[in-house]
Formats: C-alpha cells, structure tokens, sequence
C-alpha cells in the first residue's frame, strides 16, 4: 500500500510518500511545493493543485493522509490555509485517491507520543519510523509533516 502524506500551505505545500507492508513502513519520496508567493492566490492554489497532481502521477498512491486546519485566533490565516488545503484535496479526489483527514495534535500523538511536539521532534521519529531513508535525504520541516501524515495513517488507516 502507498500512501501520500500532505502538509498544506500557501507558500510550502509539504508532500511524502510511504509504503506499507504488515507493519514495516518504507520511505518512498518527500518534498515540498512552493508557489511564488507574488503570484496571486488564484494561481498559487494552482500550483499546489498541479504540483500535487504531478507526484501523484509520478508515484502512484492508493491512499492520501492530510493534516486538518488549525483555527486559531487568526481567522485569515486559517481561511487562506484552508483555501490550500481545499486545492490540495480536490487534486487528490480528481486522482480518485480516498483522502482521509487527521488533526495536528493527532498527528503529532501517532507519531511522537506526544500531541504538542515541535517541529524538529517530528524530524527526528519520522526519520526513526523510517529507518530506510537514505540518510542524505535533507528532509524540509514540511516535508516532515507531511510524511508524519502518511505514518498516522497507516496506523490508524484500518480504524476508520
């Protein structure tokens, strides 16, 4: 089973790959789509939309794991993150792949052991869950997240 993990953003759409076999998990691919953030937003969500489409055609997911938006006291914030986030699962739904949706903290617990972890954190057990990454691989904090995503939902994929 392959599954794609998103990271949504406006300025860097984190993306990663796994596969899934029993409970052996394998890094396949990760990385990050940054639209120029001069561009207007109309185009920005284009490029997350193609960016994604792209990868998906590439590598060839079953299965896509996206992180929820957060709400918090900045409600433009959260409308424009939730406008990437809606560009990045329509490019999913238009592949056919099922997208499923976890929350940060949930994210976070799956992965750490603990729903506040910071940034660097996920770095680290994501590189620990996924010992067969090449230890070249320069993983971006997005692209950290998002392959955190992927891990939550191959663990939890068979409960929903």
């Amino acid at each position: 089973m392959r599954i794609i993990g998103i990271d949504p953003g406006l300025r860097h759409t984190g993306w990663g790959i796994i596969d899934v076999s029993g409970n052996s998990l394998s890094f396949v691919a990760a990385g990050r789509i940054n639209p120029d953030a001069d561009m207007p937003i109309s185009l920005r969500l284009l490029a997350i939309a193609d960016g994604i489409s792209d990868i998906v055609n590439k590598y060839m997911p079953a299965e896509a794991a996206i992180e929820e938006t957060f709400v918090n006291k900045n409600a433009k914030s959260a409308l424009l993150l939730g406008q990437a986030r809606g560009s990045a699962m329509l490019s999913l739904a238009q592949k056919g792949l099922p997208v499923t949706e976890y929350s940060a903290n949930r994210i976070k617990q799956s992965v750490t052991g603990y729903g506040h972890a910071d940034k660097k954190q996920i770095q680290t057990m994501v590189a620990i869950l996924l010992p067969k990454m090449d230890k070249t691989v320069k993983l971006t904090p997005d692209g950290a997240d998002a392959l955190a995503a992927a891990i939550t939902h191959a663990h939890h994929r068979g409960a929903r």
